[in-house]
């Protein structure tokens, strides 16, 4: 089974300018550059679609990385987390007060 492959954002984008003079068939554009016909079209519409901010990269990105608001979302998300636990605790023992 071939492994999948990952290409650098400006590989991507040197692809798609490829693509775009049309010099060659698609076909004989990703033989060349041994893709599949199907992800230089992919790319292209990524590209597209996102502009300058396509082929971002995967996965998840490192805490350092994250913009400022999904960290703060995250930090929300566990403040709102912890809040619950303690209501929950006062309300138990609460309880056995009366």
């Amino acid at each position: 089974m071939k492994k999948r492959g990952r290409y650098a954002k400006e590989f991507k984008i040197e692809a798609v300018r490829l693509l775009n003079i049309g010099d060659k068939p698609a076909s004989e554009l990703a033989r060349e550059l041994g893709v599949k016909r199907s992800l230089l079209y992919r790319w292209k519409d990524q590209l597209k679609a996102n502009g300058e901010s396509a082929f971002s990269g995967s996965g998840r990105p490192k805490i350092d990385q994250l913009s400022e608001v999904s960290r703060i979302k995250k930090e929300l998300k566990d403040v709102t987390e912890e809040r619950d636990i303690l209501k929950k605790a006062a309300a138990y023992f609460a309880r056995d007060l009366k």
